[in-house]
């Protein structure tokens, strides 16, 4: 969602088989979230703890929690995608995987396209919530089950944002395709709105290049919004770091500030 929240919440916490990892799984959807319930039921059955909450870390957890820190978080699945560069952090699901990566925990942020829908109205493996669901719950298992021994489940700093295109029951599982955020990602800008002195939001025509300006990462990858758009799930790395690489560009800028600062 674009409204940022990582605040209150209620909790799920149920045992979990010995062998699984314990998983956070939150998002400002709300704890009757039908795309949310479906995903902790699939993880569940994987035989991982996991526990629902927004505010989970430091008071949930801590007090009312079979496990204290968790091995991995998983925001989401969302109502509505979070592609491109402008929503990261922006968006709630977005901005709690990002805010568990900073705080050292591999986290895993994930966002359909289906509309939002309560957990009492999913009643079967084929609704739109349950096979959200599904495909995030193969990105997720996929990730868990492939860690070397005895290595992380993301490195120090990583993160990971999936993003699914609209399901149907005759397109259950499309392609899985690395992405970059940058490449067709939207920004918004203030539109007025029906009431006067109220405003609104829309996408920006044409693009905007500076959200699409890559730096960083393999820039030959596709963007996440294009794949998204073509039917098929993005799966796009992140890091903590947002300093700039080095390069021309960033030597010449602090090169303007040589005679100020001990840069060389």
């Amino acid at each position: 969602m674009r409204a940022s929240s990582f605040v209150a919440g209620a909790a799920l916490l149920l045992a979990g088989c010995s062998n699984g990892i314990n998983i956070l799984l939150n998002n400002d959807d709300g704890f009757g979230s039908g795309n949310l319930r479906e995903l902790y039921k699939l993880l569940k059955a994987a035989g991982h703890n996991a526990a629902c909450t927004f505010v989970a870390l430091d008071y949930v957890l801590p007090n009312f929690g079979d496990f204290k820190i968790p091995d991995l978080v998983v925001t989401g699945p969302n109502y509505g995608t979070n592609v491109g560069p402008f929503v990261w952090t922006l968006s709630g699901t977005a901005g709690a995987a990002y805010a568990a990566t900073a705080r050292s925990i591999p986290a895993i942020a994930t966002s359909g396209s289906n509309k939002a829908v309560a957990y009492t109205e999913v009643n079967s493996t084929t609704h739109p919530a349950a096979l959200v669901a599904a495909v995030a719950a193969k990105v997720v298992l996929g990730i868990i089950e492939s860690v070397p021994t005895g290595g992380p489940i993301l490195p120090l700093g990583y993160g990971m944002n999936v993003n699914i295109p609209p399901l149907t029951t005759n397109n259950t599982s499309p392609a899985i395709v690395q992405t970059r955020m940058t490449g067709n990602a939207e920004v918004d800008e203030a539109v007025p709105g029906e009431t006067p002195g109220t405003f609104t939001w829309a996408n920006i025509r044409p693009y905007a290049a500076g959200v699409n300006a890559c730096y960083n990462g393999d820039c030959s990858l596709p963007g996440e919004t294009y794949v998204v758009q073509n039917g098929k799930v993005s799966v796009s790395l992140y890091t903590v770091d947002y300093t700039a690489p080095t390069n021309g560009y960033t030597k010449s800028i602090m090169s303007r500030l040589k005679s100020l600062t001990s840069c060389s």
